[in-house]
């Protein structure tokens, strides 16, 4: 399954820590655009699933377009939702947002692939590959939705 919900446990624990700093949407976002490689490779039959978008390079680039792109999806989005025609997104914020989610989406999927290469053009070396157990980035992840989600309901109520 290329579109894994695990990365949003570290979205949910940031949007809990910088609350309106930091934006989940575009955080979300931009794991969708990472793992549109992994999608393709498995629908064509490719032999490597996370090469090209999948290393420091191309998180550069995928945070680029998910900035750029992910602001105006973002802000219209929430203003549909919560009918307020004045929500805005700062750049800071989706900057931080999108950078946070490219480079951390290849920093977990290269701990757990084993077709990862995050120094990939300049090294074709592993060296995160089975460092960590799986069921530690797992229920990681799973810990950190859940401690996020409370933390941001806490602090919304506060709001």
């Amino acid at each position: 399954m290329p579109f894994t919900p695990l990365h949003l446990g570290l979205g949910a624990s940031c949007k809990a820590i910088a609350h309106q700093q930091f934006s989940f949407m575009i955080f979300a976002g931009t794991q969708v655009l990472m793992d549109l490689e992994p999608l393709f490779g498995m629908i064509l039959g490719w032999n490597t699933l996370h090469l090209y978008t999948h290393h420091l390079l191309g998180a550069l680039l995928i945070g680029c377009i998910a900035i750029v792109i992910g602001k105006p999806i973002s802000e219209f989005t929430l203003r549909v939702i919560f009918k307020e025609s004045n929500w805005q997104i700062s750049w800071k914020t989706a900057i931080l947002s999108a950078f946070i989610g490219s480079f951390s989406h290849v920093f977990l999927d290269a701990l757990m692939h084993t077709d990862m290469y995050p120094f990939f053009p300049l090294s074709q070396t592993q060296i995160l590959a089975t460092l960590v157990p799986y069921s530690f980035i797992f229920y990681g992840c799973l810990v950190g939705l859940a401690i996020g989600g409370i933390g941001f309901l806490i602090r919304r109520d506060e709001s």
